[in-house]
């Protein structure tokens, strides 16, 4: 059941689900295009999460009560449309697998270092949300054989293009970050730019496959390690 609550004085948080869900990520997509659609002009930024939107609001131009009215209809009719979601545009990111947990990730389940680049690169994963730093794509279902709590000791910094994995998330650090997430590989391409529109290169709903690069072809797309 859908929860409308406060967040603040100037946001209204949107409850759409319990667990998150990959398949409710272009639904969210859907919604969010919806209401920046027929209520922009109320906004000043929309944030969505796995299952949740969150809409701040220009309290000169409206209030809790009256924005939490003029989502009920468009509330209503995204939920009387189950299917309208577009699958998402597919993006193949090449991925060299050096990260340097990537041994100690295979330790912990129970693999060789070969099966969990198997399994990483064999599955598609869907952008669920983007937050923690700008560009930063959560990214689910990871496959279960790999799901690892983060780690006990976060690093102080993690390297811009580092792909990690968490619980059952994966995701490819934008920026230099601290960051406690299990570090597999790298990434050559810029996934956040402020000058390109969008900055971001992933977006909500959007789907990813990741392939496996060697050293040499990193350096041909265009990265450095």
């Amino acid at each position: 059941m859908i929860r409308l609550e406060p967040a603040g004085a100037e946001a209204l948080l949107l409850v759409l689900a319990e667990q998150p869900d990959a398949a409710l990520a272009p639904r969210i997509a859907v919604l969010a295009e919806r209401i920046r659609e027929e209520l922009g002009a109320l906004l000043t930024d929309l944030v969505p999460g796995w299952t949740s939107l969150l809409l701040h609001y220009d309290l000169t131009r409206t209030d809790h009560q009256a924005l939490a009215a003029q989502l009920t209809p468009l509330l209503e009719q995204w939920l009387a449309q189950p299917c309208a979601a577009p699958p998402g545009r597919l993006h193949e990111i090449p991925i060299c697998y050096i990260g340097e947990d990537l041994p100690e990730v295979a330790r912990l389940c129970g693999l060789s270092v070969a099966e969990v680049i198997a399994l990483h690169v064999g599955a598609e994963y869907r952008v669920g949300a983007i937050g923690f730093a700008p560009g930063f794509a959560y990214l689910g279902d990871l496959p279960s054989p790999l799901a690892l709590p983060r780690r006990a000791t976060p690093r102080v910094l993690v390297p811009a293009g580092s792909l990690a994995i968490a619980e059952r998330q994966t995701a490819i650090y934008p920026h230099s970050s601290p960051g406690g997430w299990h570090l597999l590989g790298h990434c050559p391409w810029p996934l956040f730019d402020a000058r390109r529109e969008p900055p971001c290169f992933l977006q909500l709903g959007d789907r990813v496959r990741f392939r496996a690069i060697d050293e040499r072809s990193f350096g041909a797309e265009g990265g450095r390690l």
